[in-house]
């Protein structure tokens, strides 16, 4: 029988970190199934979702001491296998927002998200230099199930209200994969 878990790793980035996590992982028969990893300043953070037998997710737990004895934070939680039955039938849609950036943009939208039940999947958020005056320019794209007695149109035009406020433009299109 398979266990199914979610492991974080941060810390300091360094060369050869994701190979030593992959080769522990292995060591103890776990496959990534899934993962997402990003360096944020000169910090490291990893999100995986491993399977592995069931016999091996103590030894993994204890085996991840190594890392931590270098400074890194290790969770280790199981969790269930697959997509969640909790958002079956929910309507995906992809959100972008674009505009100069300042305090606050994250919050407002992520406000009207969970005010109006729609759950986020994964969102990504960053700075690029605007094309003429290298001005940072504030940049997000989510990935967002929405309840079906939401309509798009609504979520749509309440966000890009929401957008206008924050003076940053933004976009709900259904979510393609």
């Amino acid at each position: 029988m398979r266990k199914n878990l979610v492991m974080t790793i941060t810390g300091n980035d360094r060369v050869g970190l994701v190979e030593e996590v992959t080769r522990l992982i292995l060591q103890y028969h776990g496959n990534v199934d899934s993962s997402r990893m990003a360096r944020l300043g000169g910090e490291f953070a990893m999100l995986a979702l491993i399977s592995m037998p069931a016999n091996q997710f103590e030894p993994l737990r204890e085996g991840v001491r190594a890392l931590r004895n270098q400074g890194y934070k290790v969770t280790t939680r199981e969790t269930e296998r697959g997509d969640s039955m909790r958002y079956a039938g929910w309507l995906p849609y992809l959100v972008t927002v674009n505009g100069a950036d300042h305090e606050g943009i994250i919050h407002e939208i992520t406000q009207h998200l969970a005010d109006h039940g729609v759950n986020i999947e994964t969102m990504d958020t960053g700075m690029v230099p605007a094309p003429m005056s290298g001005t940072p320019l504030f940049t997000m794209t989510a990935v967002v199930v929405a309840p079906p007695a939401l309509s798009y149109h609504d979520l749509r035009e309440e966000l890009e209200d929401v957008g206008d406020s924050l003076n940053v433009d933004t976009e709900v299109t259904p979510y393609r994969g």
